[in-house]
């Protein structure tokens, strides 16, 4: 990784940084004469993947696992977008100078120079290969306070290397029409499943830039599930709790990439188009999720992607819909980068001070997964016993605790990466 030089001019008076981090996928940043904001949303509706091949110096699956470890040590669901994240701290990292660039660059991995643009420019060309056959929608927007400067050359890299789409706001004055015009972009870009990104009063009379990155995606199962052969049953916690849950099935075996081993059983479902899947991690009966998580990250992934072989599976999976959110000060600042939070931090390559800093962020996720992919589902089914399997023939029964990845099939991308504790819970 480039090292970058540390600023050694004298601190002036900070100005507040407020991020703000939500989804299917979103960024957003927001900036002031003492308020400095930074919001990002994302949304994910069914299954995404991302590619990167071609940018080897960028990876935005090097946050995934650290963020995940985290917050796998909470209870209940957990979703969200490690290629959000990336990107919309890339934003970030862009105006960021001396240690506050050093650790931002350690936490998530960012190459020096102009490579971040270069790689994620990459990744954007692979992933609309990779979507084919499924929609898929990424914008960028900024958001300027109309009479603060900027300096130019960060505003035009936004523009340029991001693919910013630039709008004027008078947060001074008109607050709350510049927070309505930003989450009514969010709504559309998302097709209404982030309304509001900003809550009543997070944006200030203070707050100078905003900036949205938004990710969209729907798509259908390659293999879609049979709506007639959903049917309720049990969902075993990792508590031992039971919930009713709807079970989505289809009559007979599919052919699908599979694999297991002493701990899990694994299983790729790809969308229509091929390009993007999911991967679902299962825990044998009798091991918990926790055992599936712990030591658990992207070399032995890897090797699971390696090990799947085509084999006939019967598959059972829960039909899930909820929506997961996370203040990212604290663990990011515990991953290694704690001046960005600070009065210490150095963003002056935004507006060239060094009055700015993060005062919030936040990320949001949402994810649904039904019969067809990602819409919901009105029929129910009817209830069904499991049948003797054939020989030969793998079964893959999900009515416990298990992780998800959805990613690009080609390159291993994570566009958004869960944990499914309780599939009756949308929230």
């Amino acid at each position: 990784m480039k090292a970058v030089k540390q600023s050694n001019e004298p601190a002036r008076k900070r100005r507040f940084f407020i991020a703000r981090f939500v989804v299917e996928y979103l960024k957003v940043l927001g900036g002031n004469m003492k308020h400095f904001i930074f919001a990002a949303a994302l949304l994910s509706a069914a299954g995404t993947a991302g590619a990167q091949e071609g940018a080897a110096a960028v990876d935005p699956n090097a946050v995934a696992f650290k963020f995940y470890a985290g917050e796998a040590a909470k209870p209940g669901n957990v979703f969200f977008s490690p290629y959000s994240m990336y990107t919309a701290f890339g934003m970030a990292y862009e105006g960021a100078k001396g240690a506050t660039a050093e650790e931002i660059a350690g936490v998530f991995a960012f190459p020096g120079g102009a490579g971040l643009r270069a790689g994620l420019a990459s990744i954007q060309k692979n992933l609309a290969a990779a979507s084919k056959g499924a929609e898929f929608i990424q914008a960028n927007s900024f958001w300027a306070q109309k009479d603060y400067k900027f300096l130019p050359a960060y505003l035009k890299t936004l523009k340029t290397g991001y693919g910013a789409e630039a709008r004027n706001a008078d947060f001074k004055k008109k607050t709350e029409g510049a927070r309505k015009a930003i989450n009514s972009w969010t709504s559309r870009k998302t097709k209404g499943k982030i309304p509001e990104l900003f809550p009543a009063d997070s944006l200030t009379a203070m707050t100078r830039l905003v900036l949205v990155n938004a990710v969209y995606f729907k798509g259908q199962w390659e293999t879609t599930f049979k709506k007639d052969m959903t049917f309720d049953t049990d969902f075993t916690k990792t508590d031992g709790g039971k919930v009713k849950i709807k079970m989505m099935s289809a009559a007979g075996a599919r052919d699908a990439e599979y694999t297991e081993n002493e701990d899990l059983q694994a299983l790729r479902l790809p969308y229509k188009g091929g390009g993007l899947s999911m991967l679902v991690l299962l825990p044998r009966r009798g091991k918990a999720v926790t055992d599936v998580e712990k030591d658990f990250g992207a070399g032995k992934l890897e090797d699971l992607r390696k090990s799947l072989a085509t084999e006939k599976v019967k598959v059972f999976l829960p039909r899930f819909k909820f929506s997961a959110g996370y203040k990212l000060n604290g663990p990011l600042a515990a991953l290694g980068m704690p001046t960005a939070f600070t009065d210490k931090a150095d963003f002056s390559g935004m507006d060239g001070t060094q009055g700015l800093y993060i005062q919030n962020a936040f990320h949001k996720a949402f994810v649904e997964v039904n019969e067809e992919g990602t819409e919901a589902a009105a029929a129910t089914g009817v209830a069904m016993g499991l049948k003797s399997m054939p020989m030969g023939q793998k079964m893959f029964r999900a009515d416990r605790p298990f992780l998800f990845f959805i990613e690009d099939t080609k390159t291993g991308l994570i566009l958004f990466m869960g944990r499914m504790e309780d599939p009756a819970k949308s929230e």
